[in-house]
């Protein structure tokens, strides 16, 4: 299962990484690494899903706020490799943006 807290300290150190298909989607989404570093460490930043057979290794969803209130959700595993990331669509999410519409 993946902590908040493992992943603050990896990010804190700056060894966080990003999959080719992250990096595209940041740049598509246009997602800067500085939001993303904010929602890991943002007070209302919480795991939503977690993924513990991911195809590569078990990973979680990551729900956060920016300095200045973009929703983002991140996917990341336990070592700090950000697997995409994204803005909620409120089509898919609950108004909250935390829980999948049914």
């Amino acid at each position: 299962m993946i902590q908040l807290e493992k992943l603050r300290e990896i990010f804190s150190h700056k060894t966080h990484r990003y999959t080719i298909h992250a990096q595209e989607q940041m740049a598509i989404r246009h997602i800067l690494d500085a939001e993303i570093i904010e929602i890991i460490n943002s007070s209302v930043c919480e795991i939503i899903e977690n993924y513990p057979s991911d195809k590569y290794s078990p990973s979680a969803l990551i729900y956060g706020k920016t300095n200045n209130g973009r929703v983002l959700h991140v996917q990341s595993n336990h070592q700090g490799v950000i697997v995409t990331t994204y803005e909620p669509d409120i089509e898919k999410w609950c108004s909250d943006f935390k829980k999948r519409r049914k």
